[in-house]
């Protein structure tokens, strides 16, 4: 199987187990800081994998200044509002339909930023795609105004969603040509410095209890989230519209759903099957030769 049809498939994996990861580790250290130590050790082992493969570095100032640019928009401003939220009480289920936003807004924006053309089929699939997220996370979002949640967390949610989006779409425009790795590397050291200065504006304490479950997020997170399905989105990025990438992400919070059912119990109803069929064929309209 080609990497072009495989890299999808994977990608909606590995990112869907981001709000695992945040689930395990958020108790045991503060949002920015758990980011900003994932975010260091990702540059340390990204520059070593760029010199061994003796990967190409990025060249000029203003193409390093776009790349650190959508780096802070993908990884600070989206990530960073993502587990802030998580953090203050927001549910993930109830982050994911907020987020799932972003194919709609994406391809609202490309076709003026970006000049791409969205056929009336995609625009189709778009909202079944963002219909089936709503069914899938509908639960949890009618009982969330039951939980204990700071108003900050839906500023932050909204924030990551509009940090996402247009990440998306400032790769695409300005640094969609970047040497993989390379470019990759510049993006985080971009999101590492983003991330402890927000660290320091928010006062947190930047103390970590390092229990297993704590090392364990960790290290799943810089893995298999920072280092395989990043370097996939890249991928993803260079060689397909913003569109056809942003609907990838309704296939998310389906597929977090089910990885909750299997490693935390959480149960599926009727309508969150119903959901994942939809938002399957949701994507399925959008990236369509």
């Amino acid at each position: 199987m080609q990497l072009s049809t495989l890299a999808p498939i994977l990608f909606v994996l590995l990112w869907s187990t981001g709000f695992v990861g945040a689930k395990l580790g958020l108790p045991y250290a503060e949002p920015f800081t758990f980011l900003w130590v994932r975010m260091v050790i990702v540059v340390g082992l990204l520059t070593g994998l760029a010199a061994l493969l003796r990967s190409p570095w990025p060249r000029g100032w203003v193409l390093n200044l776009h790349i650190g640019i959508s780096g802070l928009l993908l990884h600070t401003g989206y990530l960073g509002g993502v587990f802030f939220a998580i953090s203050r009480g927001l549910p993930a289920g109830l982050s994911a339909l907020i987020v799932g936003l972003q194919p709609i807004l994406t391809a609202i924006l490309a076709q003026f930023l970006l000049r791409e053309r969205v056929s009336r089929v995609q625009w189709v699939g778009l909202l079944l795609g963002f219909a089936g997220v709503g069914l899938v996370v509908g639960e949890k979002a009618l009982s969330a105004r039951l939980l204990s949640i700071e108003p900050p967390a839906f500023v932050a949610i909204v924030l990551a969603l509009l940090c996402t989006t247009l990440g998306t779409l400032y790769q695409k425009r300005f640094a969609v040509q970047m040497p993989l790795v390379g470019g990759t590397v510049v993006q985080y050291i971009a999101a590492s410095v983003g991330l402890f200065v927000m660290s320091l504006l928010f006062r947190e304490t930047m103390q970590i209890q390092w229990t297993q479950p704590f090392v364990f997020a960790l290290v799943w997170l810089v893995l298999v989230l920072s280092v395989g399905a990043i370097l996939l989105l890249m991928y993803l990025i260079r060689h397909n519209s913003a569109s056809t990438v942003a609907s990838l992400f309704y296939l998310v919070p389906p597929a977090t759903a089910l990885e909750a059912y299997f490693l935390f119990g959480e149960r599926l109803g009727g309508w969150a099957l119903l959901g994942m069929g939809l938002a399957a064929v949701g994507v399925a309209l959008v990236v369509r030769r």
